[in-house]
């Protein structure tokens, strides 16, 4: 009996997921419609989105947001990279950034949607303190140059605490709390979850859909599949934890944002 109960509960638990993943393809364009301030009254769908993915390292982009580029891409809309660094922690830079275009490749971002930054003041090392005013700089010329409508990047936790990914979250908020990102740009930050969520795999979903947040993108089978494919093609950064990662982590199911808010515009700062 007790197993017969337990089969149930374990049913019902999957179903429940199908049912919410069913309903979400339904409510993404609506909800990145709020976010994007886009008045309900115009038909939108995911082609109005540019938006811009940030990261540190070749490999962030899979390891923590593959959930909402496979969304995206699926919702048509044109994705793009800005990587900070080559990941040359280890002198594999060249190899890394190759990795990187692959990886991207699998998840539907083109190479020429890219843009990986070598610059002597952006070194892949935890323990390098990369300057806000550098980072916000970068990150400001690839806005107006692209004219991105949505930036996706780190939280202030950076999921993995990330010397690096944090920097990249203070440079974005710096550019919100001065007023230097066009109007009609949103910036969302991944949610940084604890070690429990963090690691139960596809038993989060629930949690996701219902504690809140302003953007939740979930994916099912498929979209795990890709995002495993495309861990896989960074082959230099396969030790063996991360198998246990691609198996148990949450981020390979489900990204959920929180909203960065932004301040007055053309703020000067002296």
């Amino acid at each position: 009996m007790s197993v017969y109960l337990a089969l149930v509960i374990v049913l019902s638990y999957l179903i429940g997921i199908k049912c919410i993943y069913y309903r979400h393809r339904r409510t993404l364009v609506k909800t990145l419609q709020r976010v994007m301030n886009v008045s309900s009254s115009r038909e939108t769908n995911g082609a109005d989105i540019r938006a811009l993915l940030v990261t540190a390292h070749p490999d962030d982009e899979c390891m923590f947001f593959a959930p909402a580029i496979i969304r995206l891409v699926e919702l048509n809309a044109s994705v793009h990279l800005l990587c900070l660094s080559e990941g040359n922690y280890y002198n594999q830079g060249a190899r890394r950034k190759q990795e990187l275009l692959n990886s991207c490749a699998v998840l539907g971002i083109p190479a020429s949607r890219v843009t990986i930054v070598d610059h002597k003041d952006l070194p892949d090392d935890p323990k390098a303190e990369w300057r806000v005013s550098l980072v916000s700089s970068v990150i400001a010329k690839h806005i107006r140059a692209h004219s991105f409508n949505m930036v996706l990047t780190f939280d202030g936790r950076g999921v993995s605490g990330h010397a690096n990914h944090t920097a990249i979250h203070k440079a974005v908020s710096h550019l919100a709390s001065t007023g230097q990102v066009p109007n009609d740009c949103s910036l969302l930050s991944l949610v940084t979850v604890g070690l429990f969520r963090k690691y139960i795999s596809f038993l989060e979903l629930p949690l996701s859909w219902l504690l809140p947040s302003n953007v939740c993108c979930f994916i099912g089978p498929w979209g795990y599949r890709r995002a495993k494919d495309a861990m896989f093609c960074h082959r230099t950064q396969l030790l063996w934890f991360r198998y246990l990662y691609i198996t148990f982590s949450r981020y390979m199911f489900v990204n959920t944002f929180q909203i960065i808010p932004q301040g007055p515009k053309n703020l000067k700062i002296y």
